[in-house]
């Protein structure tokens, strides 16, 4: 599990709680009615405009943002391709498949099988970079459902207090109603506001993040096991795979190199 992740998310709603209660009357915040119209109508919206398969897909969606993918550290990857390229450069293209069976990253047992079995260099590319736009396209589509939940729960959050606005301006002959029902029709807004900020668009952009590190992880393999086939001397693929490093990943690499 991500800690850092629900840590901040459940930091942010304790402030925001805390508040409320510092503020007085957090019992003025609770309306049933509000509820259902800014979350249940947003999650009917979002359900409506959202496929089988992706609704399905929802619960290990929630699961991943919140989960940590050990297969994208880009530093530990290029270790993994650079002892690969050392092992091809002394004991040929064959000698990768015992090795290939102890690692756990599918995506470089699957790259690298191609290589041992003949796969023209051309071929390889194009099989690994139309399965890296496959993974952007089905990621993007199961986070659409979190997008379209930031945009939705604001404007029915709005909605709800139109609704509650009508009902109060019917009642202008009781002038003591007006506060209350005022604050009832803005408590909607409250609500779609804070799950769009506090939840949808951070589950969101965390999902977005995941996706760029995967992408560039298998970026880094592809251009790693064409070196690799292409018989390159491992310290020159070595070069060539840190250019796809954060400079905080080349300082852990030197760091290394430096003994500390």
């Amino acid at each position: 599990m991500d800690l850092i992740t629900i840590g901040f998310l459940a930091g942010t709603v304790a402030l925001v709680v805390s508040g409320i209660i510092i503020g007085g009357s957090p019992g003025a915040f609770v309306s049933f009615p509000s509820f259902l119209i800014a979350i249940g109508g947003a999650c009917g919206a979002v359900a409506a405009a959202s496929s089988k398969e992706d609704l399905t897909k929802l619960p290990q969606t929630v699961k991943l943002a919140f989960s940590k993918n050990k297969q994208t550290d880009l530093l530990e990857v290029m270790d993994t391709m650079v002892g690969l390229s050392r092992k091809s450069r002394s004991e040929g293209l064959l000698a990768l498949e015992e090795e290939v069976r102890k690692i756990q990253n599918d995506f470089i047992r699957k790259s690298t099988q191609l290589v041992i079995d003949g796969t023209s260099p051309e071929l390889v590319k194009s099989i690994l970079d139309a399965e890296i736009d496959l993974l952007e396209r089905r990621e993007a589509s199961s986070r659409r459902l979190f997008d379209l939940l930031a945009e939705l729960a604001p404007a029915f959050g709005m909605l709800g207090t139109l609704i509650g606005l009508i009902q109060m301006l019917r009642n202008l002959d009781t002038p003591e109603a007006l506060g209350p029902g005022m604050a009832i029709a803005l408590i909607t807004t409250f609500y779609g506001s804070f799950v769009a900020n506090a939840f949808a668009i951070p589950v969101s952009r965390k999902l977005a993040r995941q996706t760029e590190e995967k992408v560039a992880s298998m970026e880094l393999i592809v251009e790693g096991v064409l070196s690799i086939q292409a018989g390159e001397n491992p310290r020159l693929v070595e070069e060539k795979l840190k250019v796809f490093l954060p400079p905080e990943e080349r300082e852990r690499l030197k760091d290394r190199s430096r003994g500390t």
